[in-house]
């Protein structure tokens, strides 16, 4: 699962246990509520609890719950915990067996330049708030 799948589908599953907090559901729920595979959320949830992102209950009643202040966290933090080095897998091609002496040059340039774009991406990911997407879109009603 890409790194861009794994947030979208934390921030579904986070908005989702926002609107019945302070209620905790199991993954199964979740999962059917927000339409993915049980499985993969419940990987996904397991690196948002060691975060302490979500919480969890055991028994009958069990599942998981939103741990945090969902008004202040931010799509980054929720990025961060899901253990994935990049949002975007940016990559160049090897080049150590070029003949053109200014392919390492290009690869330098790719190189910088998709390392910018991955920090423009964090720097954003660091201003959008999951507050900020209920409002916006509705996904979380109390």
């Amino acid at each position: 699962m890409s790194a861009s799948n794994k947030l979208s589908t934390a921030v579904k599953a986070l908005c989702y246990l926002a609107k019945v907090f302070p209620d905790s559901k199991p993954s199964s729920e979740i999962a059917a509520a927000i339409g993915v595979n049980a499985s993969k959320l419940r990987h996904i949830l397991s690196q948002l609890l060691k975060s302490e992102i979500v919480g969890s209950t055991k028994g009958a009643n069990g599942g998981f719950f939103v741990a945090q202040d969902f008004t202040s966290l931010s799509l980054f933090e929720i990025y961060a915990a899901l253990d994935e080095k990049k949002l975007i897998d940016f990559d160049v091609a090897d080049a150590r067996n070029a003949k053109d002496k200014n392919t390492k040059t290009y690869n330098d340039y790719f190189d910088h330049l998709f390392g910018d774009l991955q920090h423009d991406i964090e720097e954003r990911l660091r201003t959008i708030k999951l507050e900020q997407i209920r409002k916006d879109h509705g996904a979380i009603k109390k």
